[in-house]
């Protein structure tokens, strides 16, 4: 059985405590690996050695830090089908998916940020004919990472990406629930020749190595992906401390069609913001607003295609649906599936176990694809976080109504607004409370602009120049000729 290590100052370690947590293929319901179970202790190591590396990785030029990116881009390109695969047993999800976004993307995080260090500016202020200022930014320090199991590689190099990019260094935490992907990347950045202690990865749980990672006094910054709830634990230990927070939290994101919106497209692409991941993807759209002209018609076409996506093993290429990430998610989004009865919800399609799996799927966490109608937007199941393959189905009337239902969730992640009619496009992007709309499309990302959520979905902005000043510090100089 394969079992994972802490990497710490630039060495592959056991726990300090011997501890493993057992980690758990999804699609089979079978353990495959042991993942270290580590404590405070292990995070004083990581933080430790993080220190200790500060001095000389920030004094580095920045084409000597981008050059070792670079390569542990390669690298990763190099390997993408093994990191694919381990992604697809770790997480559950198609390999196609791994394939075709996780590991591609987790290759660009670092590419983009090795060059966007390169070609960063600074501010110059001529203050009168004797005086002028300039402003410098410097590195933090030692940053913590912490990073959710949804798309395991690609969201943690997004974070430590841009920080080892701009002379920090860095603790960080992966899921407990997918640590595979990390544990590859650790030996890569070896075999790229990072510096001893630039990165350091702990894995365990949140409670004991998170907790410690957020608390421990000479970690001063920290960019934290995860739930709402976690992300309030993290801001209230943080915020006495002074340090530095970005908190990437949940969303409840409404897609609103209108009835001028281009169909096809609107319903193609609404399958993929509703199920892709098994709907496990923070920017998936859960609630649908359909104008009522069109709202039996497009909810057809929209639970004919949630039929056809036929849940499969994860490791066939052929397959779309795979599992849920855990035993006890799934038990999560199964218990919504039931409160959706209860509030007097209507299933239309799904609304359980994906049943009848061959061969070694047999056991696993499998929810078919799930539409629900007749639910208002007071309902639990359109207010809270489900996560899931699972949407709701409302029709609406009118402009303004639509956008009050569409705000009336406590979360501000994303929202997708179809329409031929560009002017009410730009009106109601405006007017719904999200950091990022997607007007006629979804999930096109670009990294230069900045990403993070409103409300309870987070604070801070990450992405970009974004990323590049968080970790980093703005140092005024003024000098007097």
């Amino acid at each position: 059985m394969i079992q994972i290590a802490n990497y710490i100052d630039g060495s592959l370690r056991e726990p300090v405590g011997g501890e493993y947590l057992d980690n758990v293929d999804p699609s089979t319901g079978a353990v495959y690996s042991r993942v270290p179970d580590s404590d405070e202790r292990d995070v004083a190591l990581a933080a430790a050695a993080a220190e200790s590396a500060f001095p000389d990785w920030s004094c580095q030029a920045a084409q000597a830090r981008s050059a070792i990116l670079l390569r542990i881009a390669d690298l990763i390109d190099r390997d993408a089908e093994k990191l694919a695969r381990a992604e697809c047993i770790d997480n559950g999800k198609p390999i196609t998916l791994a394939r075709s976004m996780d590991i591609p993307r987790a290759a660009e995080n670092f590419r983009f940020f090795a060059t966007a260090i390169l070609h960063t500016r600074s501010e110059f202020h001529e203050t009168s004919e004797s005086v002028m200022n300039y402003t410098l930014r410097r590195p933090r320090g030692v940053a913590g990472l912490i990073s959710p199991w949804n798309l395991p590689l690609y969201l943690l190099t997004w974070k430590v990406a841009p920080a080892i990019a701009t002379g920090c260094t860095a603790v960080a935490k992966p899921s407990e629930i997918t640590p595979m992907t990390a544990h590859l990347l650790c030996e890569l950045c070896i075999e790229a020749g990072l510096p001893a202690g630039v990165l350091n990865v702990v894995h365990g749980r949140g409670p004991r190595a998170g907790q410690a990672i957020v608390a421990h006094p000479n970690i001063t910054t920290i960019s934290f992906t995860g739930g709402t709830a976690t992300g309030a634990v993290v801001a209230e230990t943080a915020g006495p401390m002074f340090k530095r927070v970005s908190l990437e939290l949940g969303g409840k994101n409404p897609n609103i069609v209108f009835a001028d919106a281009d169909f096809d497209r609107a319903i193609e692409t609404t399958v993929k913001s509703s199920f892709l991941n098994q709907g496990q993807i923070c920017l998936c759209g859960s609630r649908i607003f359909i104008e009522e002209s069109i709202f039996d018609s497009f909810v057809s076409s929209l639970v004919d295609r949630a039929r056809s996506l036929h849940a499969g093993d994860p490791l066939d290429a052929a397959t779309r649906h795979g599992a849920m990430v855990s035993k006890g998610h799934y038990e999560k989004v199964l218990s919504y599936l039931d409160l959706a009865k209860t509030e007097g919800g209507r299933i239309l399609c799904g609304g359980g176990p994906a049943e009848g799996l061959p061969g070694r799927c047999r056991d696993g966490y499998f929810i078919e694809p799930t539409v629900i109608a007749g639910l208002g937007p007071e309902c639990r199941v359109n207010r809270e976080e489900i996560f899931g393959p699972v949407v709701t189905v409302m029709p609406f009337s009118s402009e303004s109504q639509v956008i009050e239902e569409a705000n009336a969730a406590r979360y501000g992640l994303s929202a997708s607004v179809w329409t031929r009619d560009l002017s009410r496009g730009h009106r109601v992007a405006a007017a719904i409370e999200a950091g990022t709309v997607w007007l006629n499309c979804w999930l096109l990302r670009d990294l230069r602009v900045p990403f993070g959520g409103m409300k309870s979905s987070g604070v801070g902005r990450e992405g970009g120049e974004e990323s590049l000043r968080f970790f980093t510090e703005a140092k005024n100089v003024c000098v007097q000729t």
